[in-house]
């Protein structure tokens, strides 16, 4: 059976990318760094192997928005495309809003909980991290 890939993209289509194989996780982040990068009061994101991501068409803008922490977005329409951890290399989080079919990605996890928005509800069919759930 061949793996189905995982598609998705910016706003304005300049930026394609491409994944192949199951996200090992999928969280919501309340961090102050996600709402910032993202002008939105959480961020959903899907963490895929970096070895089967691959951007397909055209190449995001890369940020440094904290020490060892690079994000992307696409230099035309600005939408936010990924993040990654220098030292953990072997992943990379996707903006799950720009992936093709987001509803199959929903979130089983909120993170950085001690950040949220006091107006944001948090899901309770969702665990709940106070900081990251790496480790936990």
């Amino acid at each position: 059976m061949a793996e189905s890939s995982i598609i998705g993209g910016c706003l304005c289509g300049a930026v394609r990318y491409r994944s192949t194989g199951a996200p090992r996780a999928l969280s919501l982040c309340h961090c102050r760094s996600c709402r910032r990068a993202s002008g939105a009061p959480s961020v959903a994101w899907a963490v895929f192997a970096s070895e089967h991501f691959a951007f397909t068409t055209g190449q995001p803008v890369a940020f440094n928005s904290s020490p060892g922490v690079e994000r992307t977005f696409c230099g035309r329409c600005g939408t936010p495309l990924t993040w990654q951890r220098g030292t953990e290399a072997d992943t990379i989080d996707v903006t799950t809003a720009s992936l093709d079919s987001p509803d199959d990605f929903a979130p089983t996890k909120e993170i950085w909980i001690e950040h949220a928005i006091a107006w944001e509800a948090l899901n309770p069919a969702t665990e709940h991290y106070p900081r990251s759930s790496v480790g936990a």
